[in-house]
Parts: C-alpha cells; sequence; structure tokens
C-alpha cells in the first residue's frame, strides 16, 4: 500500500498591540476561513514604504498548496524592480512556505510586515470577493500600508527568513507553533492505527529536518525551530523583541515606525518605537500620538511602561527650531503604563514638528538627589501626511476651548 504524507502548518492569530501583555502560549481563536494568498503591486504616497520608496509588493493570505507556483509566476512578471514584500499572512502550507523563502533569497530580497490597505477597494472590505477580486487582477493598485496589529503567523515567519533584509515594525506581530501533519493515504483497504501513527511520526521528522536545514542555511538561529517544537500546533507563541533578534529575525535593536494617521475609533496620528536598554538589556515599547480637540487645538501624547524606583519624573521634547516643552506630570497611569501629555495650538505643533527628526528627554531624579537623563532622537517620517488628515478631521476652532485631557481608557495600547 502506498501513502504520501502532506505536512500543513496553519495559524490564525487575532490582532494586538505588541507592547501588550501576551500568554507566552494561548488557544488559539477559532480558524476563519483565510483567502489562499494574493501577490500585487502597490504605489503609496511618495515614502510611504521607506525614504525614497513609494512602491511595494503585498502578501496577504493563506499559504494555500499553490501558492509557490503562482508566487513564481507573479515575480517573473514583476521582473528586475527592486520593490520590498509587506506580509500579512496567517500562515499555511509549510512546504510552500520554504519553497517561497527560497525564492526571496535569489532576489534578496527586503521583506516586512504591514497591512495594506487598497484604495480602489472603496468601501468594500479587503477581505471582500470583490477587493480580492481586485487584488488578483494583475493591476497595480494604490493603497496604504499599516503595521499595527499586522501579523505574520505559523509558516509565514519560516517564508520571511528567505528575505536577506527583515524588517519587523514595534507594533507588528510574529507568531509560532509546531507544525501539523496531515497523513493520506492511497491504495487498496484501510490504514491501521498503528499505520497512521507511523506516517504522522515520519511526517514530524521530515518537517523537522526540512526546516533545521533551511533555518540553518537562511542565517537563522536554529532557537526558533527549538521553540516552535513546544507550542502545540492548537497554540500560538508570540514571538517577544528579545526572541526576534536573538533568533535572527530581525538584528536590530531600536525601531520605530513612522507616523501614521489612523480613523478607528478617535482619529489620530500615532507611531510605535521599541528599544534595548542599553544597561540591563531589558526591552521597552513606547506609543505615540497626536489628538486634536479643534482645529488649533492639539494633544501630544506619550505612553511607557510604569517607572518605578525614581520620583520627580519630567519629559520633555524639543527640536532645531524650537525650545523644550514639557509633558504635564503627574501623568495618568492605567493598567502598569503610564500617559503622558502636552497640550499645543496648531503653531506650537506644526513648530516642534516641522524638521525631520525630534528629541525627546526623560528625567528623573534619584536616590541622593541624583539627577538622570536620557535622549533619543526620533524620526518625523510620515508625520506631514498624518497631520494633514487629522487636521481634516478636527472640528473648527472655539473661540474658548475648553481645558480637557485624554481618556485614561483611551491610551491603553488596542
Amino acid at each position: 500500500m502506498h501513502w504520501r504524507v502532506i505536512l500543513l502548518a496553519i495559524l490564525i492569530l487575532s490582532g494586538g498591540s505588541a507592547s501588550a501583555a501576551v500568554p507566552k502560549a494561548r488557544p488559539a481563536p477559532p480558524k476563519a476561513a483565510a483567502p489562499p494568498m494574493a501577490f500585487y503591486v502597490v504605489k503609496g504616497a511618495p515614502d510611504a514604504c521607506g525614504r525614497g520608496c513609494d512602491s511595494w509588493i503585498a502578501v496577504e493570505g493563506q499559504v494555500d498548496s499553490a501558492a509557490a507556483l503562482r508566487f513564481k509566476k507573479f515575480l517573473a512578471r514583476t521582473g528586475n524592480r527592486s520593490l520590498p514584500l509587506y506580509f500579512n499572512s496567517p500562515g499555511g502550507n509549510l512546504d510552500q512556505a520554504l519553497a517561497m523563502g527560497a525564492m526571496l533569497r535569489e532576489r534578496r530580497a527586503v521583506a516586512r510586515v504591514a497591512h495594506t490597505v487598497v484604495k480602489e477597494c472603496g468601501f468594500e472590505a479587503q477581505d471582500s470577493e470583490a477587493c480580492i477580486k481586485l487584488k488578483l487582477s494583475g493591476r497595480e493598485l494604490h493603497g496604504d500600508l499599516f503595521t499595527r496589529g499586522a501579523t505574520c503567523n505559523s509558516a509565514c515567519p519560516y517564508l520571511m527568513l528567505g528575505a536577506t533584509t527583515r524588517e519587523i515594525a514595534a507594533d507588528a506581530l510574529l507568531a509560532v507553533h509546531s507544525p501539523k501533519v496531515i497523513v493520506y493515504f492511497r491504495g487498496v483497504g484501510v490504514p491501521t492505527a498503528e499505520m497512521r501513527a507511523a506516517a504522522a511520526q515520519r511526517g514530524a521528522e521530515r518537517a523537522d529536518r526540512m526546516l533545521a536545514s533551511y533555518i540553518v542555511k537562511m542565517g537563522a538561529d536554529i532557537g526558533l525551530l527549538q521553540l516552535a517544537r513546544t507550542i502545540k500546533f492548537e497554540s500560538m507563541h508570540v514571538l517577544t523583541r528579545d526572541e526576534i533578534v536573538r533568533f535572527g529575525i530581525d538584528r536590530r535593536e531600536f525601531v520605530e515606525t513612522g507616523w501614521t494617521f489612523e480613523s478607528s475609533g478617535r482619529s489620530m496620528a500615532r507611531k510605535a518605537v521599541v528599544e534595548r536598554n542599553e544597561a540591563d538589556r531589558s526591552w521597552r515599547t513606547s506609543h505615540w500620538r497626536i489628538v486634536c480637540f479643534n482645529a488649533d487645538q492639539f494633544e501630544l501624547d506619550f505612553q511607557r511602561p510604569a517607572v518605578s524606583g525614581s520620583v520627580f519624573p519630567a519629559l520633555a521634547v524639543s527640536n532645531a527650531a524650537s525650545a523644550a516643552r514639557y509633558f504635564k506630570s503627574p501623568p495618568a497611569r492605567l493598567l502598569g503604563f503610564e500617559i503622558w501629555g502636552l497640550r499645543l495650538n496648531k503653531e506650537e505643533i506644526l513648530s516642534l514638528m516641522s524638521s525631520g527628526q525630534f528629541s525627546f528627554t526623560e528625567m528623573s531624579q534619584a536616590a541622593g538627589a541624583r539627577q538622570l537623563a536620557r535622549t533619543a532622537t526620533l524620526s518625523n517620517d510620515g508625520l506631514g501626511r498624518a497631520l494633514n488628515s487629522l487636521i481634516e478631521t478636527c472640528p473648527p476652532p472655539k473661540s474658548a476651548p475648553a481645558r480637557q485631557t485624554i481618556g485614561v481608557s483611551e491610551a491603553a495600547p488596542k
């Protein structure tokens, strides 16, 4: 009797903030029927995918059993265009993912994780039948990129390993688990339980050998596979920033997103930063956002994990064209986070954010009257577009605007 083994590793992960407290493993939610993987070229605003980059390849959906062949044909059609690839996928067929990863290595590709929102889809949902049809049409579409809550799970992180440059945004998510082996038998008769168990064992061993060889070839750390083996297929493990760096997926120790405009719930411009503390090698994810009360009254918010062991903390922002401005103290506190606010009028916020970067200083006075200060330089990439979109949503100025602050319930990461 002949039999063949097909390996399938699928994990669906719902979105969330990279800074939120995430269990190391938890049951996966019910699997949604993800559409087959789609590949399409998108043109965005100037610098939408980095300085000097306005076009990219979107890769999204489930890695199905024919994805590698379609991907090969797609890449042949794009020719020698050196475009970064943005992934947003729940995972899928492991064999296909590794074959696609090998294609990325041949192209010396740049791979990132982000949602692509296609403008031609209008009010249709991005996963609607009409929108998917557009994405599969072969046309070059127009769209925007959003990293917040974008996911690359299950087989997808292995696919990304094929790229020579891999960049995981501060607010994107990667998750892994062990592969699931599905055994199909061909021939006469019904296979016994022993035959099924033996076939499944051989399939699992094959998956291990295949993944181990691939991970080493792509220059990543075998610890990624060792971790994935410990996570049941029915569960998932969201990789921490420390693991992303340690396993060689993205070795950067300081990562910031550009400013983006979001209109879900309350309109805002936002960015996220993840960085490693040189002193104790710990990691911290922080969030920035700008909201408006009206077209002349804004608040710049900064959110970080709550700091203990110091008194009289102070935060300030500045740039080459403006003096330091201090956030209101004390900050609001919620679920282990501090939320700092700085009220600015339109002229002040445009002045503060007028240059390509701004300085952020955190100060505190420790025991013994010893003053501590730490300054970081952050990018204003994307801020002009984000602010313009935000201002369009702001109500007209009032003659005497009421003093108000951001509701604490809105400040925690989603």
